[in-house]
């Protein structure tokens, strides 16, 4: 089978969920001999890519970003396009403030929901022609359905199936203005009409996303978010420091604050002494201001030579940040549609601690190598992880506990099957 995954790029510049989970799945993908092509949009994807030479990126950010803004850019002769959208320029807009955050980016998403009715449709005709002539595919799956706005056009256009991940775009939307909220979610809505399946990445995402833009039962499928356990190195926890660990973008969404509070909380008790706090993940322009915060108020504390800022999050990287915890927490404030970053922590033996909301809850309990805790507050927080770290036998139980769940229930290669399967039963269903 001929799949092309089209996947909005993070630029690397922070740890990004939906980059490696897309990434993931086209590589156990074509492991299992199937032929699979990234197609990146807006920004290049992770610095550990190293397969995209032939492809370009489409809907470049800063081209699309002055377009959008200044519509005199349409009339911009190619050369001054490509110059825009080469990799060294895209990476250094992931870097600055706004490029990787809806806030401001109101009106540019909802031109991209209206697909070729919208602002980019030049670059939309460009993406389905290089398609045609580079790649024809039996499949085009999209990472999310921010990008529902192209199903149609590539219906029409290339006449293939079309699929379409769920995870997250609530943390997009609900941050703009209420009436360009209201308008994006019924565009994605009527753009799901063009769509042949719906992949979420949990079952309380499938229920939130098919109340919040009308899906039918039938069209949305669970396929959980999945590693290759081999990727991952287990390390006993009784060989560890306590150490607590924070992998995602260092910023207030993912409940950074939070963490730090409950740090400092902790360390004021006694018992907790060789407790640090270790932070990767990288970050964007818009987060230096909150980061300068968070490390003042660790100096503030007493506590800011016991917490260690990572700058290496790809793939080495990860590995050493996971053998130098014995807990994980990304207490992200309204929770998540899964939060990748559980499985990479249990499959390296290490245990998680999160709250009580969104998906966290469903993949604790399925993979048992973690605890949940409530409200989602520093104090709430604070508790839980003195508990866990007190407990050596407890900790121990659940670093064996999830090693296991991540092998027997989120395996990359059961649920690129079941995705394949999903691929397949519905086209044998339109030819019947």
């Amino acid at each position: 089978m001929r799949i092309v995954h089209i996947i909005p790029g993070s630029g690397g510049s922070f740890y990004c969920g939906n980059c490696l989970r897309d990434s993931k799945y086209v590589k156990a993908l074509r492991k299992m001999g199937h032929e699979v092509i990234k197609v990146p949009m807006y920004l290049p994807l992770f610095a550990d890519e190293h397969d995209l030479t032939n492809t370009p990126v489409f809907y470049g950010a800063i081209s699309i970003y002055l377009k959008q803004l200044y519509p005199v850019f349409d009339k911009a002769p190619r050369w001054f396009d490509s110059l825009l959208n080469t990799k060294p320029m895209l990476k250094l807009a992931a870097g600055m403030a706004g490029s990787t955050n809806a806030n401001g980016l109101s009106e540019m998403t909802l031109s991209m929901l209206k697909g070729e009715h919208g602002n980019q449709h030049e670059e939309l005709e460009r993406m389905i022609d290089w398609i045609r002539h580079n790649y024809p595919a039996d499949v085009i799956h999209l990472s999310n359905a921010l990008l529902s706005g192209l199903a149609p056009r590539i219906k029409e256009k290339l006449g293939v199936r079309v699929y379409c991940s769920l995870q997250d775009e609530d943390v997009w939307v609900d941050v703009m203005k209420p009436e360009f909220r209201k308008e994006a979610w019924d565009l994605m809505h009527e753009n799901a009409r063009s769509i042949d399946g719906f992949i979420a990445v949990s079952e309380y995402f499938a229920n939130f996303m098919k109340k919040r833009i009308g899906l039918p039962d039938e069209k949305v499928r669970t396929i959980h978010l999945g590693i290759d356990p081999a990727d991952y190195e287990y390390i006993p926890i009784a060989t560890k420091d306590r150490n607590i660990g924070f992998i995602s973008r260092l910023c207030k969404s993912n409940g950074l604050d939070i963490l730090i509070e409950a740090f400092i909380q902790l360390k004021s008790q006694p018992g907790f002494e060789d407790v640090k706090l270790i932070l990767t993940g990288g970050s964007t322009g818009e987060d230096r201001a909150f980061l300068r915060k968070m490390k003042y108020r660790l100096k503030q504390s007493g506590l800011l030579n016991q917490v260690e800022f990572l700058s290496n999050f790809e793939e080495e990287g990860r590995k050493e940040f996971f053998r130098r915890i014995s807990v994980l927490s990304v207490p992200v404030p309204e929770g998540e549609a899964f939060g990748l970053y559980m499985l990479e922590s249990m499959a390296s033996g290490v245990p998680v601690v999160q709250p009580a909301l969104g998906a966290f809850p469903e993949i604790i309990q399925k993979s048992g190598g973690g605890i949940v805790y409530e409200p989602n507050k520093p104090e709430a927080l604070g508790k839980a992880l003195a508990g866990l770290l007190s407990d050596r036998t407890q900790l121990a139980s659940l670093s064996e506990a999830g090693h296991q769940g991540v092998l027997d229930h989120f395996d990359i290669y059961r649920h690129a099957r079941e995705l394949v399967s999903a691929y397949e039963s519905d086209n044998k269903n339109d030819k019947q």
